[in-house]
């Protein structure tokens, strides 16, 4: 299938709705449909201001997030309105991708 590579990027300490950014765009992602995404803690991370983010032993609250999925450009459509929708402002990275399963619709 052809489709997207849609990345996100914020950090622990960001919320939304009273629950980490990451944590609601996961479950936002669930609830829409989107069949799979991966949320993955980093140690260390720099943006756009040159800002040093980093996770450190008792506080982790500025520890770079990244939300990767692989979906359909319908998929990231509805994706994109509901954070305009919500007014969420999030650095990502969208590239064109194919994706599938490696024995395609076999199910074992």
């Amino acid at each position: 299938m052809q489709g997207f590579q849609l990345t996100f990027f914020t950090q622990q300490d960001r919320k939304h709705g009273g629950q980490p950014l990451a944590d609601w765009l996961l479950q936002e992602a669930q609830r829409l449909g989107i069949h799979g995404a991966t949320l993955i803690a980093a140690s260390e991370g720099y943006g756009h201001h040159g800002k040093l983010h980093s996770a450190h032993f008792f506080e982790l609250a500025d520890q770079p997030m990244e939300l990767t999925m692989a979906l359909s450009a319908a998929d990231a459509d509805r994706l994109f309105l509901r954070l305009r929708e919500e007014k969420i402002d999030l650095f990502y990275l969208k590239a064109p991708i194919e994706y599938g399963m490696s024995l395609g619709d076999a199910r074992s």
